[in-house]
């Protein structure tokens, strides 16, 4: 094929896509210091820092059992960052997601500069404003990895043919050799199915089968591989959860199921504004008529397809979650932003000015919504006069860049990125650590077990659910007792510590904690809890 750009050009959109992609990652570290750790974080972030405590093995461990889910490939990465500081931080944490997110950025404008600049930009300010793009990379994520893994796999692909690059088949047998360490065997499915999709379209059969086929030997070497490490890791029984964890359970529904369009239809809210304007692009280019595809124009149904067989292909397993088709958000990005790469159709305008309106009343739209937000959290939301006075400033440049050929549309689009990561990491950020704090009861609760050292048991807390977020703010290894129903307490003989909710407290009917007034009582992950001693003299 031949090539659409110089040797010259190639070299200057290298360097460009690196500035952004220093750029974005800056972005998405920026106050990621030493933030309290919350939510599904707190499970990765034990991890390391059991790694931390005990050294590195092929599983991550919690509570000193190797944990069958996840190899520990992201977890060694965390461990690294975390060697020269001692401890686990926010920023160790979520650098690894943050930099596959700077590099899907530096791939976006690769794949799309070469056709126009705009386009390219335009295409990284859509992805960026989606919604699960921001949380998940300001977070542990291994679909954002994986995310990155596949954009890369196909960016090989398409360059190859397109822009004269070389082969690189080793790196691309790399590249899914990582994307199963990082994710299982989605992670080596996900990218082959991908690339194959490039393959099919434009129909180079030779490809297509010899890639596809080496990449099912890859997966049955990967899988075997990973049985091994599992049985050396605990076991017969060990392997058994993984293959129970990382097989069965995502495809039989016992993790949680969805409908097969899930996908289809939650993208529409979890992936706005990429996923919904690129249904209504290629619907424009449907009505469009059949024609001869300009080079532009390809790269869009390469993206279609592959963003379609990521959506198909994950709609299969029964577990479903927003963040397992992350893959598919670039390709979504790209689609979405090529209404300014063409000039001509009606309904291309048209999406052009629905884009331009809505990323020039972004910022002042967050205004209404932070005013709405305060009234409902006034006591955690009281100082945002100067997030107000930010977007402010941004809804000015928003509104004279719109009126500045130059800037128009690349400078609404942007200020309203700015937009809205600023108020993610200045608003939504703390304001979500404050309603799901786990840290402040956590060691109010350690204080007085040292004071008082006695047995710590977590009622109904869950030890792979709740209990996790309450251990991942001691960093010790501390294994406390874990019971989950009422009868469980019984048997129970003081002097013990006891942690639970206060409803499960006041549902009690064992006479012995009638009369037990709560040692503490606080807020853990938007919950009251309770700290409660069971006395020696308690005994039956």
């Amino acid at each position: 094929m031949n090539n659409v750009q110089t040797p010259l050009l190639t070299a200057t959109i290298r360097r460009q896509s690196l500035g952004l992609g220093l750029l974005a990652l800056l972005l998405f570290i920026a106050g990621s210091w030493h933030q309290a750790i919350i939510g599904f974080d707190s499970r990765f972030v034990l991890f390391a820092q059991e790694m931390l405590r005990h050294g590195p093995g092929f599983f991550p461990t919690t509570y000193g059992q190797p944990y069958a889910d996840y190899l520990a490939t992201s977890t060694l990465l965390t461990w690294l960052l975390s060697l020269p500081l001692g401890q686990v931080t926010s920023l160790t944490a979520w650098l690894p997601t943050a930099i596959a997110s700077a590099l899907i950025v530096v791939l976006v404008y690769r794949l799309t500069a070469p056709y126009s600049r705009r386009w390219g930009l335009l295409s990284i300010a859509l992805m960026l404003l989606s919604s699960t793009f921001i949380s998940e990379t300001r977070a542990v994520s291994l679909d954002q990895m994986l995310a990155a893994i596949t954009l890369t796999v196909f960016y090989l692909g398409y360059a190859h043919d397109h822009f004269g690059a070389g082969k690189r088949l080793h790196w691309l047998y790399l590249l899914l050799i990582l994307g199963f360490a990082v994710r299982g065997p989605i992670g080596l499915v996900v990218p082959t199915g991908v690339l194959c999709s490039y393959y099919l379209i434009n129909r180079q059969w030779r490809q297509l089968l010899s890639f596809g086929l080496l990449a099912l030997a890859l997966l049955v070497a990967c899988v075997g591989l990973l049985l091994l490490m599992a049985k050396l890791s605990g076991g017969e029984s060990f392997m058994q959860d993984v293959i129970r964890m990382q097989f069965l359970g995502r495809m039989d529904g016992s993790e949680g199921s969805s409908s097969a369009l899930y996908y289809f239809t939650s993208s529409m809210g979890n992936y706005a504004l990429a996923y919904p304007l690129a249904l209504l692009v290629l619907l424009a280019v449907a009505l469009g008529g059949r024609h001869s595809p300009q080079p532009a124009e390809k790269l869009l149904l390469y993206c279609a397809a592959a963003g379609v067989l990521v959506m198909l292909g994950l709609s299969i397993p029964q577990a479903k979650k927003a963040r397992y088709v992350l893959a598919m958000l670039p390709m979504a990005a790209i689609i979405a932003a090529y209404p300014f790469q063409v000039a001509q159709g009606r309904m291309f305008a048209w999406l052009r000015g629905l884009m331009l309106t809505l990323w020039a009343l972004l910022p002042a739209l967050l205004i209404s919504a932070l005013l709405f937000a305060r009234s409902r959290y006034p006591e955690q939301l009281s100082h945002l006069t100067w997030v107000f006075g930010l977007l402010g400033l941004l809804q000015a440049l928003s509104l004279l860049a719109l009126f500045k050929p130059r800037l128009r549309p690349v400078g609404p689009a942007f200020a309203a990125v700015l937009a809205v990561w600023a108020t993610y990491i200045l608003v939504v950020e703390p304001l979500e650590r404050v309603l799901y704090d786990t840290r402040t009861f956590t060691l109010r609760v350690h204080e007085q077990v040292m004071q008082q050292r006695a047995p710590v048991v977590l009622h109904g807390l869950g030890k792979d659910a709740k209990a996790i977020k309450y251990m991942v703010n001691l960093d010790c290894d501390q294994v406390p007792l874990f019971t989950q129903q009422a009868s469980d307490l019984t048997p129970l003989q003081g002097p013990a510590w006891l942690v639970m909710s206060q409803a499960d407290f006041e549902a009690l009917k064992d006479p012995r904690f009638a009369s037990i007034k709560p040692t503490l009582m606080g807020e853990f992950d938007k919950n009251p809890y309770v700290l409660l001693h069971l006395a020696k003299s308690s005994q039956p």
